[in-house]
């Protein structure tokens, strides 16, 4: 097996990474990040990453799809970083809207928007279900589907992926795009 993993090392030519794999892998992260600097520059810290860990390599997947685990690990350092760099520069312009109704792992809270703004609402569930049935209802199909199998059945990530036959980041991006309407939606009938 270890000599099975240094041949396939010796396989890995880095000289030829950039232009094997460097337009696919721009292509990825600016699509991800929408900002030509910031798709170079995970790019590039994902070369030196691949450099460093070239000996971790383990020959079992392609090269370029080992070096696309690595740049998708750059991409969510990156926005990471963003992330802390607007809440410490008191970003809330531009503040997610979901971030009231949902919790960092994507959970609802508790205390969500529709409750938390009119406590009387807490006790008039039924006006709170109908609301939240309408919205979801209002979804595109795949969104919903994926948002119903999330928050209500509980699958997780991997479940909802082998069932859906979608990828982890198409997952995420429909889960995503679901909260997202769904909070415009809740916050226009807590506005009613």
């Amino acid at each position: 097996m270890n000599r099975q993993r240094n041949q396939s090392v010796s396989e890995l030519d880095p000289s030829k990474w950039v232009e094997r794999h460097g337009d696919v892998l721009y292509r990825y992260a600016l699509a991800r990040l929408r900002d030509p600097e910031a798709a170079e520059e995970v790019v590039q810290e994902t070369f030196v990453s691949a450099l460093r860990a070239v000996d971790q390599y383990s020959g079992q997947g392609a090269e370029g799809a080992w070096l696309l685990g690595i740049l998708k690990r750059k991409v969510v350092d990156h926005v990471r970083r963003l992330s802390r760099f607007d809440a410490a520069a008191g970003g809330e312009a531009d503040a997610d809207p979901s971030e009231a109704m949902f919790d960092a792992k994507g959970n609802w809270r508790a205390d969500a928007g529709f409750r938390k703004r009119r406590p009387e609402a807490s006790l008039e569930r039924e006006e709170f279900w109908e609301a939240f049935r309408k919205c979801l209802q209002g979804l595109p199909q795949k969104q919903a589907d994926v948002f119903a199998l999330r928050e209500v059945d509980g699958l997780n990530s991997e479940e909802i992926c082998n069932g859906l036959r979608i990828s982890a980041s198409n997952l995420w991006v429909l889960l995503h795009r679901a909260r997202l309407r769904l909070t415009r939606c809740m916050q226009s009938h807590d506005e009613d």
